[in-house]
């Protein structure tokens, strides 16, 4: 039996209807979808992380580094254990909590934020290794679980078009519909998107990985032309670097060195009893925003790729929970934010994959990424962000799923479908269906039909929001 044949064993390509060229297609497409992590990451962190002797140009290239090897941990952990094509990575929102809220808002030194997500990543491993996550995921309303695709969907729509211009900013109505012919990112965006569409529509395989290259080539080509000025098509400062150092030199001159970071976390445990209820209320809220998020990802992805049982379930979930719980806590230890699963891993799964080895190749991607960041960085945001269109619009279907007809079901699904793009908060979507579900059926004189554990889900988000609006409000500091 050779390599290929000995992968293909292990990973249960042919007993799941794949094969390793669709995988392969499959992890490229997620990784290029969520690539820009490893950008946007390192910019938000070293807004609060500052080490005295190096420059924040320096600092920022060693969080590179740290979410590039955080993201590879959990995704290896993923591929090898779970068997799953989900791609992890330090999450967005939880980057910006850490950064904004719990840095530069409460004043807690960089060094306890990290203490404090190596903290939640070790209650992670622990609950998961007991079956607790696997149970209180199971708990969620069924309407929830079927609504959570949707939801998603609606709101990969709603950053995708935002993303290409298409959604902007209106004073009036909060949102309208953008310039296209004023805006060369939202004409650019919409030739790609029709093409990308045009493609997947043929059933072209690896159209979404066609989509975003070629609309990415075409944005550097038209500044190169002179079409456009720099960072219009480009990311920001990307085509001066690349201009008047070269390609080379930017790859030679990436800070690798992160142990800084490490030496942070360190004293970061050091310091943790100097304000103890912050620490825990800080603790508090990135464990639950986490956990909901990650839940609200799996079944979502999970949803359009057929994993999900008769009631909504994903069987032996408690592995790939196992992989963000690891990445979150390696991922404090080395310098990142909370490590979670990322729901640009659909247009994988829209892709055909469907084992880990999608898992594998995303993994091995990030590993090399290393050595090509500055590359990476010139992937403009809004080409990658057309995936997400597509793939929002497939992942519409799971509506079809939601029994309208009974007002439990219509109520919960609803407010879970709409309040998450909403708010952009996966979360609260989540929130909002599990707090209104046993209240609804309360009302039609079916109480009893609610499990307690429900109940005690709606309260633990009643208790979770007080937390939140506080630490939010600045109402605690360290």
């Amino acid at each position: 039996m050779g390599a290929l044949d000995s992968l293909a064993a292990y990973f249960e390509i042919d007993e799941r209807d794949t094969d390793l060229e669709t995988e392969t297609i499959a992890g490229l497409t997620t990784f290029l979808a969520m690539s820009y992590i490893i950008v946007v990451n390192p910019a938000i962190l070293s807004e609060a992380i500052t080490l005295e002797g190096y420059s924040s140009g320096e600092v920022q290239q060693m969080i590179t580094v740290a979410t590039i090897l955080a993201s590879a941990v959990a995704i290896f952990v993923m591929a090898f254990w779970a068997n799953r094509p989900f791609g992890l990575a330090p999450g967005m929102g939880l980057n910006a909590f850490f950064a904004y809220t719990v840095v530069l808002g409460l004043g807690v030194p960089w060094q306890v934020a990290l203490a404090a997500v190596f903290v939640e990543g070790v209650i992670f491993i622990a609950l998961t290794a007991i079956g607790a996550r696997r149970y209180i995921i199971e708990l969620f309303p069924e309407p929830v679980k079927f609504a959570v695709g949707a939801g998603i969907g609606v709101y990969l729509l709603f950053l995708g078009l935002q993303e290409m211009q298409l959604v902007v900013d209106d004073s009036a109505t909060l949102v309208g519909l953008g310039n296209v012919a004023t805006s060369a990112v939202a004409a650019l965006s919409v030739v790609g998107l029709a093409v990308m569409l045009i493609l997947h529509a043929r059933g072209t395989r690896g159209a979404i990985v066609i989509g975003i290259v070629a609309t990415a080539v075409a944005g550097w080509v038209l500044t190169a032309l002179g079409v456009v000025s720099p960072g219009t098509l480009t990311p920001p400062g990307s085509y001066e670097q690349v201009t008047s150092e070269g390609v080379v030199s930017l790859i030679a001159n990436v800070q690798y060195d992160f142990t800084p970071l490490v030496a942070g976390f360190v004293d970061g445990l050091g310091m943790i009893t100097d304000d103890p209820l912050v620490f825990v209320l800080v603790v508090f809220t990135f464990f639950f925003v986490d956990f909901f998020d990650t839940a609200g990802t799996l079944i979502g992805v999970s949803q359009i790729g057929g994993f999900l049982d008769e009631n909504g379930d994903l069987p032996e979930v408690e592995k790939p929970l196992m992989a963000d719980a690891i990445g979150t806590t390696v991922g404090a230890m080395i310098g990142t934010s909370t490590v979670t699963t990322f729901i640009e891993s659909s247009t994988g799964v829209e892709e055909g994959g469907r084992t880990g080895f999608t898992a594998l190749v995303v993994g091995l991607l990030f590993v090399l990424s290393l050595l090509i960041v500055p590359l990476i960085s010139a992937i403009p945001q809004y080409a990658s962000y057309l995936a997400l269109v597509v793939v929002g619009i497939i992942m519409l279907q799971g509506v079809t799923d939601i029994e309208w007809q009974d007002p439990a079901w219509a109520i919960a699904a609803g407010l879970t479908i709409t309040v998450m793009p909403m708010t952009a908060s996966i979360s609260n979507g989540l929130a909002a269906g599990i707090m209104s579900y046993p209240l609804v059926k309360g009302a039609m004189g079916e109480a009893d039909d609610v499990p307690v554990g429900q109940w005690a889900l709606a309260l633990a988000f009643i208790v979770y929001f007080v937390v939140y609006f506080a630490v939010d409000a600045g109402m605690v500091s360290f």
